[in-house]
């Protein structure tokens, strides 16, 4: 079993982390933090989710490997983040995407290091199951 709670805990301590969630392949919510934003997270991570496969099909039509990390700051200075993890060749089970928005005065550096770290660490333990 993946302890999804215990593996977000570095990433929700770092400076400026408002909420996040890690969602499966298809776009399913495995784990959800909204609980200090005042926002749908779940709903806010499923349509990034849609524009991240869109944007790694449109790097795969330019010749480059899938999208890994996509990260948008919005104008009100919020930046939103998104990590894809797993192995492409085999199934998509241990495939896994990283939601996650930080103010923007927040550690922003980090919470990147952070998400790469926890999205390969999550995907090796679906891998196993």
């Amino acid at each position: 079993m993946v302890d999804f709670d215990q593996s977000m805990k570095r990433l929700r301590s770092v400076s400026g982390y408002l909420g996040s969630a890690v969602l499966n392949f298809a776009g399913e919510t495995l784990y959800l933090d909204e609980e200090n934003t005042g926002v749908d997270i779940a709903y806010s991570a499923s349509i990034f989710n849609d524009a991240f496969r869109s944007i790694s099909e449109a790097s795969l039509d330019v010749g480059f490997s899938e999208a890994s990390f996509v990260e948008t700051k919005t104008q009100d200075g919020h930046v939103f983040l998104i990590n894809s993890a797993g192995d492409p060749s085999g199934d998509n089970f241990s495939k896994l995407n990283i939601f996650a928005i930080f103010r923007d005065d927040g550690n922003i550096a980090l919470g990147k290091m952070i998400m790469e770290r926890t999205s390969q660490a999550l995907s090796k333990a679906m891998a196993e199951l």
